[in-house]
């Protein structure tokens, strides 16, 4: 029976690939029993972490992503430091316990140091008492070492696809895009001493449901601490969007985004997962229904306005007309209307990675 492919202890490939394939009542029960699989492990906070995009320049060249090097399309804009303080201060004044600042890979000594000029600003104007994850790419484990040292606390490398022939295929093949790298990033991240992210991209033109099973594997393999994933998005100045009429339509792979959380809450009881930004754009209840279904993170973009409008590494990304007092408020009210508290103050670590549970060896 399909209630006892949720309960086992350790799943098969084959068990999830029953369990991303669940419709009607079984897809019911699978986001039911994730839920209370959250509640047992983490409780019903959901953290908060404010998005500060700092830069959509990018070095890269993903098939997939809107700001890749060569979309000349692109207004392209980097934050100035004073703005980035300015959006730190805002968060620790408004008891957000935790930003995230992601940006374009770039691996420059002069881009390098001044993530790390930012950080120790960060952690001056927050008396050291919010935490940072970075999400800048692959660096050097020296490069990793200094961030850690100058005040980040956690870092978020997506694999975007653990099949090295899909990897392949949604990137460039040379030495900039390099599976093998990418995966020595999570490694590198790890003995730097960060709480480690990584995360897929859902429904992308030749993924099969036992991609998605080995990307679940995969995670929990490599002992993850945390998780940003989302359904794929296509936009129209990129290579991929060749593939937009083999693709899933988007309420599948939004459906498919949320049975992913929902089966990586119950294989990873006690890691962070976010409900991801991408999801909303689908649904505009998108991001509450994630919480349902098992994640526990939560990130408002408090982003410069006129920013904001041009870090689309997909299209029809969602705003908000209100300030970010009003919808920190919005927020917090739609968080309790589904039965869940939103952690004000809380930094919000990873309890997989509190519990010491580390297996990740190079």
């Amino acid at each position: 029976m399909f209630i006892d492919i949720l309960k086992k202890e350790k799943h098969s490939k084959e068990d999830l690939i029953e369990l991303l394939s669940a419709k009607d009542k079984d897809q019911e029960l699978l986001f039911e029993y994730a839920e209370k699989v959250r509640l047992e492990h983490t409780g019903n906070k959901v953290y908060l972490r404010g998005l500060i995009e700092l830069s959509n320049i990018c070095a890269k060249n993903c098939f997939y992503c809107g700001i890749r090097r060569s979309n000349s399309h692109v207004h392209r804009y980097d934050l100035s430091d004073e703005e980035v303080f300015s959006a730190a201060k805002y968060a620790y004044e408004q008891k957000y316990g935790s930003l995230v600042i992601q940006c374009g890979e770039l691996t420059s000594k002069k881009f390098t140091d001044r993530i790390a000029r930012l950080l120790k600003g960060i952690k001056e104007i927050s008396n050291d008492d919010m935490r940072v994850t970075l999400s800048m790419g692959e660096q050097s484990p020296d490069v990793f070492k200094e961030w850690q040292e100058a005040g980040a606390h956690r870092y978020l490398v997506r694999i975007e696809s653990s099949n090295r022939g899909l990897y392949e295929k949604i990137h460039p093949k040379d030495e900039l895009h390099s599976y093998d790298k990418r995966l020595q990033s999570l490694k590198d991240l790890r003995a730097a001493g960060f709480q480690v992210g990584t995360g897929v991209m859902i429904g992308l033109p030749f993924q099969t449901l036992d991609d998605l099973a080995s990307d679940l594997i995969f995670m929990r393999d490599i002992d993850i601490h945390m998780v940003g994933m989302g359904p794929y998005l296509e936009h129209h100045d990129t290579p991929l969007y060749q593939y937009k009429d083999i693709l899933l339509p988007q309420n599948e792979r939004f459906e498919l985004s949320l049975k992913m959380v929902a089966i990586l809450r119950i294989i990873m009881k006690d890691i962070n997962i976010a409900a991801t930004t991408a999801m909303q754009t689908i649904h505009p209840h998108g991001r509450m229904m994630a919480i349902k279904a098992g994640a526990n993170v939560f990130m408002p973009n408090i982003t410069p306005g006129e920013a904001r409008e041009d870090y689309n590494l997909y299209e029809n990304k969602p705003g908000t007309d209100k300030s970010p007092e009003d919808y920190l408020k919005s927020v917090e009210e739609r968080i309790s209307k589904i039965g869940y508290h939103l952690a004000i103050g809380e930094m919000g670590d990873s309890l997989h990675y509190l519990r010491g549970k580390d297996k990740f060896t190079n």
